[in-house]
Parts: C-alpha cells; structure tokens; sequence
C-alpha cells in the first residue's frame, strides 16, 4: 500500500505482485495492476526470484520495490533485476551485499570512522574461536547471525558453557531465516537504548533525517518506535547524525536507509551495530517530523534523480509514535490470530495516520507475518502524542481478530513509558510482571 501510494503520487504507473492468498489484500485493488506470482507459500511466490521477474517482464516493468521484507536486502534479487534490465528500488547488489552483511558492515563502519561494540573482526569458525573472542572481550557476549536481520539468530551468552549451547542454537535459526548461517560474537551491552538514524543517498551525496528511538521491544521485535529520541541531548543526536551521514557516504549509498545503534546512556556512548539496506516498518515516524516522503525520495534517486533536499533544508518539528498492529492475542502470549475483519473503523483527526491493508470482510491468511497495520501519530511534545496515540487507540476498531492494542494502551498509561526511562530489556520483564493484564483490562 505504501509503496503504490508513493508511485502513483509520482505519476507512475503500480503493478502489485501478490500470491493467491493475498488476491483480495487492499494493494491489488487500488494498484493499477496487478498480477499473481504463485500460492501462498513464500518460497513459491515471494521469494521465488525467477517468479517475481518473469511477471515483470510479462507487465511490462521497468522498475522493482522489494518493500520491506522476503527478499529487500537480498543481494541476489537486486543483481538479477539490474541484469534483467530493470530498475532496482534500492542500493546497488554490491552495497546491499557489504553492508547486509553484519560482520562487512561493521569492518566499513570502522573505516568510516563510527564507534563499533567490541567483538569479532569477522565471522567465527567453530565454537573455540567464538571462545576466545569471548575471552578477549568479556561476558556476557552476544551470538548473531552475519545476514539478515529482525531479531533472528541472535542469543546472550553469559558464560563460556552457554556459549557452548547456544552458539549451534543461533546458527542453526539464522541458516532458516536467512540461508547463512555465518555468525559474529560481540560485547553484550546490557540495557541500552536501540537507537537508528534514517539516511537517505543518491549515490554521490547522502544525508541524514534525525533519528528514531526503538527501544521498546519483544524478542528483539519492535512494538513502539518514536522521532526524535528523547534520551539523547544535541551534542550526542549531532555526532550519532553525522556518523551516519559519514558511513553512508563512505560506501556510495544510493535510496533510503537505516543505520542502527546502541546507546549506552550510563557513559553516553553510542555504538553502530548494523545497517538496514532497505526502507523499514518505522519509517512513517521520520515522515511524520520532517515531512519528507521517503518512499517517493527513494522511488526517485533509483531512476537517476539527485536528492530533492539538502541537509539544511531538513527541519524536525514535534514528536511522532508508532505502534505495531499486529492479529495476536496479547494476553495469550501473542499468538497470532488471524481471522475475518468484520469490522473497521480506522482512527481520524490531524496528525494521525493509519498504515494498513485492510477492509471490511477481508481474511487475514495465517502465511506471513501478523502485522496489520500501523497507527502513527504527530503531536508538538511527547506528553501530547502519547495522549494522541491514545485517543486513536480508543477510537479504532477491528472487529473479527485479537489485535496488540491492548498492549499499546497498557504502555500508554505506564509512568515508565510516559517518562521515557525505558531500553531494550524493559518490555519483557514488564509482561512477565502481569503488567497487560492489569493495564490492558482498565483500558
């Protein structure tokens, strides 16, 4: 839906792909097109390469988006539709390949000059020398897959026995997630902020639009994503920009990006970690504060264009929130529950925005992931947009599926929350505390 909207606001002619099972999804009616790539199962659809191309070919494609998931920073992908003689909406085969790597990334990182965490100069081979960088570092270290991203193939070892254990465990998830079950160790920094900055580039010139906080997570899983990041004062939001801006000129980087850091507020430090080569789930925030349409930006310097801004002319104004809606149950342990959409009622008023592929009547499919959509909102303050957020909350209505709001609205009213004196730890232990349970049935 997304990427259609930022076509067609471009004059150009959108051509959805979609399997069988996402036939009747909001995107294949309001494209201007669009054409079936296989059954519902993604090996058979969306991440059959040969699939997606022929269907370009066939429609007469000039140009492929890759969204967001499957295949968006598959190196593979991008240089077989720059063979095939069409338009990659995205960085170039041989970035994505640098920098979707984690352990390549982190090695141009350093030679771009941006703070690293401690850890491996590469991948590790074997359990001893996973060891003896653990060693060399400090436990705990964490265990993460070398492609990819999303949470998978990661696990904390606090000891060299749960090393031991948990190292087979990582590289075994990321081979299924990912198909490379390459791994890297590094220091694990307890408790810190996930903090990234949104880039954008046109493969000579690249500049940064401010940065997002993503602390509040689920199994490393994103629920609630903010612009700007409260915790950090302008000295510190200067230098984690301009590191950004730094590494994505050092490569060349062509569309828009994510570079992803830790901050340490104890010592305000912070720390790059990896680069998302690709647009991402929490973009809207960013739009929300500079009024820069990334999708469109990115849509365009792919076809040759120069970045229509400059770094001057980028002004961040208010605070905006995201909340993931996804068909889970979230006093059942989040499981997925996907179902009919009897009923929808979408949340309105300025500065609130709703991103989704619903309507009434539609069968959610139980194949992919269970985002629903994204409920964003644009406030002068903080205090002002988490009112906001939960005015929407209120008011929206998904009737025929269990969603996340309930959770959303139990964050909402926490002091935690409302003070911002969260990290990437916090969620957890709060739902182990019952704390939905109580928060989520008074709201």
């Amino acid at each position: 839906m997304r990427i259609v909207r930022a076509a067609q606001s471009l004059g150009l002619h959108s051509i959805q792909a979609h399997s069988e099972a996402d036939a009747d999804m909001l995107a294949v009616r309001l494209a201007d097109e669009a054409v079936c790539i296989g059954p519902a199962p993604s090996k058979e659809s969306y991440l059959n390469i040969d699939a997606i191309l022929k269907a370009a070919r066939e429609s007469g494609a000039d140009a492929i988006h890759p969204g967001y998931g499957f295949l968006s920073e598959n190196p593979a992908f991008a240089r077989e539709v720059e063979q095939a003689g069409m338009i990659f909406v995205g960085p170039s085969a041989d970035t994505i390949e640098r920098m979707g790597d984690k352990v390549a990334a982190r090695q141009a990182a350093q030679a771009a000059g941006v703070p690293v965490v401690p850890g491996s100069d590469g991948r590790v081979d074997g359990i001893e020398r996973a060891l003896a960088v653990a060693k060399e570092v400090g436990f705990p270290v964490m265990i993460k897959a070398a492609a990819g991203g999303g949470g998978r193939g990661i696990r904390i070892a606090k000891t060299a026995d749960e090393l031991r254990i948990l190292a087979p465990q990582a590289k075994a998830e990321a081979e299924a997630a990912f198909g490379d079950g390459g791994l890297y160790v590094e220091r694990a920094i307890l408790s810190p902020r996930h903090i990234e900055v949104q880039i954008l580039g046109d493969g000579t010139s690249a500049i940064h639009c401010y940065e997002r906080e993503c602390s509040l997570q689920r199994r490393r899983q994103k629920v609630w994503e903010e612009a700007g990041a409260v915790c950090l004062d302008d000295e510190t939001r200067d230098a984690l920009c301009a590191s950004a801006v730094a590494l994505a000129k050092s490569v060349n980087y062509r569309g828009a990006g994510t570079l992803e850091y830790l901050y340490d507020e104890a010592s305000n430090e912070f720390y790059f970690i990896e680069m998302n080569t690709r647009i991402q789930v929490e973009h809207p925030v960013t739009e929300m504060v500079t009024g820069i349409d990334l999708v469109a930006e990115m849509i365009k310097v792919s076809g040759g264009s120069k970045l229509s801004v400059t770094q001057a002319e980028i002004a961040k104004t208010g605070h905006a929130i995201e909340v993931r809606i996804c068909a889970e149950d979230p006093f059942a342990n989040f499981m997925p529950w996907p179902g009919q959409v009897k009923t929808l009622k979408e949340p309105t008023g300025d500065g609130v925005r709703f991103d989704h592929f619903l309507s009434e009547g539609y069968q959610i499919p139980p194949f992919y992931d269970s985002l629903l959509g994204k409920v964003i909102v644009h406030a002068p303050t903080r205090d002002m947009a988490i009112d906001k957020l939960v005015d929407a909350l209120n008011e929206m209505k998904i009737e025929g599926t269990k969603t996340t709001i309930p959770l959303h609205l139990a964050l909402a009213a926490d002091r935690d929350v409302r003070a911002g004196t969260f990290h990437t730890q916090w969620l957890e232990p709060w739902l182990e505390a019952e704390n939905l349970t109580t928060k989520g049935d008074a709201a």
